[in-house]
């Protein structure tokens, strides 16, 4: 590379006193445009250096221009809000159940200042952070006590560590469930300390085969919700209101894993299946554990309810401190609870139920709605309302369809995998679906507030650089 190319790259200083990162340093701190660009520079005379090609660099304001949106978009956080059209109301990767208002107004009035976290205000004396749900809790599932831990993996490994720490835990082989994220229920049993029984067969376990497992050595019996696949047909399980009295009768805990952790009847929305928090303490189950983030629509954290004498053994465990959460999940956790002292309350402001609830009808409207104006953009080749079917997610009911509309897009130019990037990356993010050859918006798990945001971004690609040369 000649040396003239390389004289012909401005200096720092000379790029700074540019108009377009003049104005960047009023939105974006000096520093961070100092450093910037010196990266810039850097990897361009790179380029230079090294490369067979001949490298062209853009002079004067082209070159702070492009400087400039390279800063911008380094700037752009990873974790953004995102326009989920996909469908999946538990989408893993879109982060799970959105929040209720009430959830973030209580996260932001205790989180802009000091809060009552770990004191008693009427007596002054130091309390205990569990107490911001346990009422709420209490009064909800029936249980005695209550504990808060970081997720539901996160109570699993701590209540069997607390409760049948280097003893037997007796699990049916059909239970012996692995969930996202490389989560294998064998493993976590091993990392408790405790020491995993199977019993049964995949697709067999009858109440006899715990008791033969009984011995000196067990420490608990463990039920789990096998919530992200079913066995069929030649089946039997032991139900909890089977598998508590013999767990009673040896003075042994028995601990249900219901998993996703409803606590309304989900069959109201079509869907069945999934255990109910309340029914699981009245079937007699001694400790129960459940997510926050899923079916109850609230935080991410795992929620271990049961009764006194067991709870506070897990709570006084070492591992217990490790795993709490902290006062911004006890503040929305909190405010979601509230909602379900009035299940009506509960359908109406907790998201997941709001948007489960909303009807047909109401979907096939809004998507016959969308279409003509999705259509009207210029990088719209056809936008086409048309019903179909999506799933709830997060590891429920995975083989339970559930009803929708979508707009289904052709673009003018370029491919669906370019389109599906533009939407991805634009603002705000939209996340739709590829389906046979378009790219669905799926209302479904779309808050209706949201359609014109999408009309506006789709209608602002027109403005973008052309589709064929954004790269995927």
């Amino acid at each position: 590379m000649p040396p003239s190319i390389l004289r012909n790259i401005p200096s720092v200083n000379e790029l700074l006193d540019s108009q377009p990162l003049k104005r960047l340093s009023d939105s974006v701190s000096r520093r961070v445009v100092v450093s910037g660009v010196r990266s810039f520079l850097e990897t361009l005379r790179q380029e230079a250096q090294t490369t067979a090609n001949e490298v062209v660099v853009p002079v004067g304001a082209e070159l702070a221009e492009r400087i400039a949106s390279w800063i911008m978009t380094s700037e752009q956080a990873p974790l953004r809000p995102v326009i989920n059209a996909t469908g999946i109301l538990l989408h893993t990767g879109l982060g799970r159940a959105p929040l209720a208002p009430d959830a973030l107004s209580n996260i932001n009035e205790l989180a802009e200042g000091y809060c009552s976290l770990e004191v008693d205000l009427e007596s002054g004396k130091r309390s205990h952070r569990h107490e911001a749900v346990e009422k709420l809790l209490r009064d909800l599932t029936g249980a005695e006590a209550s504990f808060i831990a970081n997720n539901n993996a996160g109570a699993t490994l701590l209540t069997l560590a607390a409760l049948a720490g280097e003893r037997e835990v007796i699990v049916s082989r059909g239970e012996l469930v692995e969930i996202g994220g490389s989560y294998r229920l064998p493993n976590v049993m091993e990392a408790s300390g405790a020491r995993l029984r199977e019993i049964g067969t995949t697709n067999k376990t009858r109440l006899d085969d715990y008791e033969k497992a009984l011995s000196a050595e067990t420490g608990a019996l463990l039920k789990v919700h096998t919530s992200n696949y079913a066995i069929v047909g030649f089946t039997e399980e032991v139900s909890m209101k089977d598998l508590a009295p013999l767990a009673h009768r040896n003075q042994l805990p028995v601990i249900h894993d219901i998993g996703s952790g409803a606590l309304v009847d989900y069959s109201r929305f079509g869907l069945v299946g999934e255990p109910v928090v309340t029914d699981s303490i009245q079937e007699g189950a001694d400790v129960v554990l459940f997510s926050g983030d899923k079916l109850l629509g609230g935080p991410q954290c795992g929620i271990i309810v049961g009764r006194r004498a067991y709870v506070e053994q897990i709570r006084k465990h070492p591992l217990a401190r490790a795993f709490r959460v902290g006062k911004l999940t006890l503040a929305a956790l909190a405010a979601t609870l509230r909602h379900y002292r009035d299940p009506e309350v509960a359908e109406q402001r907790v998201p997941l139920l709001s948007l489960l609830s909303t009807s047909v009808e109401n979907l096939k409207l809004r998507a016959e709605r969308l279409a003509p104006q999705l259509a009207a953009a210029t990088v719209i080749e056809s936008a086409e309302s048309q019903q179909d079917v999506t799933y709830l997610g997060g590891g429920s009911v995975p083989g339970q369809q559930i009803p929708t509309w979508c707009v289904a897009l052709q673009p003018a130019t370029g491919s669906i995998d370019q389109l599906a990037h533009q939407l991805r990356t634009g603002t705000p993010a939209i996340f739709g679906r590829l389906q046979q050859d378009h790219l669905l918006l799926d209302l479904r798990s779309v808050f209706p507030s949201q359609d014109e945001q999408i009309v506006e971004t789709v209608c602002r690609l027109e403005q973008n650089e052309p589709m064929d040369e954004v790269q995927t």
